[in-house]
């Protein structure tokens, strides 16, 4: 299947997710503009994860919730100067500008999940990576960061790359971090809708799921990708995706998991977009395992001839709709 249409994560980011990162630069936005005193924070938030060092973290208000701060006037002047750039490359040069600056700063962070947003939407992988790493070091419990860089590097990964069992390695970890942070390290503004928080949640932890099917699938762990795809699709029960389903149905039919994988076809078809290439695909998929059903014991008894591959393929015309879907991917 042509990666640039199943892309999902990167280039096509869901409400929720787009929420989670509103949530994360309003509360920069606002919190250094009210600085605390030295140690008057550090209240009720749960313990946080050993990432990082007490002297590391930042403050957190008296509802639990994490809360950066600027060290000085001059430090929050140059975060407001840095956030009003709109060209993602000056952006960038900005972030960079003000992290040789304040080296320690608690906002680098916010600054390069910023930008690492804007390379999103213009769906450009090695910057989203480059630039996520960046605000990784700055802040290793972020979800937000961290479940971008993974779902980058799992849909940009090739058979062909040099470092692919590397890049896989780092997208897992990544993803399992942001599962493993979810609760913790995400930067809510006390005052936040509870809902939207929620969503958010939701759809990080569904695209870290789903990341860690892709890399399942990528190294042939079928069963795995089933497991991993299935908790995606759980987390993205409020707004289902096709891709998902479509990937699981995959998954199965590696396993010969014919009627499983029909249901999760079927599932594809209903959720996908009217004339999208997903629904192109899903249909393709729907429509070969039915045939193999109903030829019987027989009929699927055997690895199929046309199974998909879960590989990355390397067509060039995304219009083009292979005769056989490949693995979304």
């Amino acid at each position: 299947m042509e990666r640039n249409l199943m892309m999902r994560s990167v280039g096509i980011l869901t409400p929720a997710f787009l929420a989670a990162m509103t949530l994360a630069s309003a509360q920069t936005n606002t919190a250094p503009a009210q600085p605390q005193a030295p140690g008057a924070a550090q209240q009720t938030q749960s313990a946080p994860a050993p990432a990082q060092s007490p002297a590391a973290q930042p403050a957190q208000s008296s509802a639990g919730h994490r809360v950066l701060q600027a060290k000085s006037q001059e430090e929050l002047k140059a975060y407001q100067d840095a956030t009003t750039k709109t060209d993602p490359a000056q952006a960038e040069a900005a972030a960079d500008d003000f992290a040789a600056k304040y080296p320690n700063s608690e906002l680098k962070a916010a600054l390069y999940i910023r930008v690492m947003s804007m390379f999103a939407q213009s769906n450009n992988n090695e910057k989203v990576i480059a630039v996520g790493r960046q605000a990784i070091a700055a802040d290793p419990v972020n979800p937000v960061p961290l479940v971008q860089v993974a779902s980058a590097l799992a849909e940009s990964t090739r058979d062909s790359d040099l470092d692919r069992e590397q890049r896989l390695a780092e997208a897992a970890k990544d993803a399992q971090a942001a599962i493993d942070n979810i609760n913790t390290g995400l930067l809510i503004p006390p005052n936040a809708d509870p809902a939207k928080v929620e969503a958010a949640k939701h759809s990080i932890m569904t695209m870290a799921y789903d990341t860690l099917g892709m890399v399942n699938m990528s190294r042939n762990d079928y069963a795995a990708a089933v497991t991993n795809l299935q908790k995606a699709i759980a987390e993205s029960q409020g707004s289902p995706e096709a891709v998902l389903y479509l990937r699981l149905s995959v998954a199965q039919d590696k396993l010969q998991q014919l009627p499983q994988a029909l249901d999760s076809a079927n599932k594809a078809v209903q959720y996908a977009q009217p004339g999208s290439a997903a629904l192109n695909l899903a249909k393709q998929q729907q429509d070969r395992l039915q045939k193999l059903i109903n030829a019987g014991p027989s009929g699927g008894s055997a690895a199929p001839t046309a199974a998909p591959s879960p590989s990355p393929t390397t067509q060039s015309n995304p219009a083009a709709a292979p005769t056989t879907p490949a693995a979304p991917h």
